[in-house]
């Protein structure tokens, strides 16, 4: 099986090669989209995969990995569409740090107290937004540090530093009974 950042360079000259990647990243990404634009998400994947094969020429493995690359084409599409939403529905756009929707349904059904819902919606709605961004990219879609740095455009040790501060920020900002019922320490 062939690297995916070998697979996407080849792209740009052999169009064929690109196919393996739409079967082996397609489920995450509708993932992102599901969790931040559900009744989107369908319409977004096919305009992400789009995106991406258009400009498969421009990925540069020195510059980190396909997937974080694939991921920043993702979130570039999604940003497009809630622009897009917005002025639709000729509104002004939410502030940058507003949360992104309500993505905490299907969490809450998973964690055994549903008070700690509200502490962590605030929690996540007070992170900077590249912040929250990258905190979600690295607990929701699993990606490394490294690749959610590419997905929002940063240096990975940039990415790290200000993953670090989220977590911090959030667990500071948490009750101590959300703490407690998260951890399972008392402290």
């Amino acid at each position: 099986m062939d690297p995916d950042e070998d697979l996407l360079t080849r792209a740009a000259r052999e169009p064929d090669a690109f196919e393996p990647l739409v079967d082996r990243h397609s489920t995450a990404l509708h993932g992102y989209l599901v969790r931040r634009a559900p009744a989107a998400a369908d319409d977004l994947l096919s305009e992400v995969w789009l995106q991406a094969y258009a400009h498969r020429s421009t990925f540069d493995a020195g510059r980190g990995s396909a997937r974080g690359w694939l991921f920043g084409v993702a979130r570039n599409v999604l940003a497009r569409h809630r622009q897009a939403a917005a002025r639709a529905a000729d509104r002004p756009q939410p502030p940058a740090d507003a949360a992104p929707g309500d993505p905490w349904h299907a969490v809450d059904a998973r964690l055994d107290a549903a008070a700690v819902a509200p502490d962590l919606r605030a929690g996540l709605a007070g992170l900077p937004e590249t912040e929250r961004e990258l905190l979600l990219l690295v607990a929701w879609e699993e990606l490394t540090p490294a690749e959610a740095a590419a997905a929002v455009g940063i240096p990975a040790g940039t990415a790290r530093s200000r993953l670090h501060r989220a977590r911090a920020r959030l667990r500071d900002g948490l009750s101590a009974t959300t703490r407690t019922t998260l951890t399972g320490d008392p402290a």
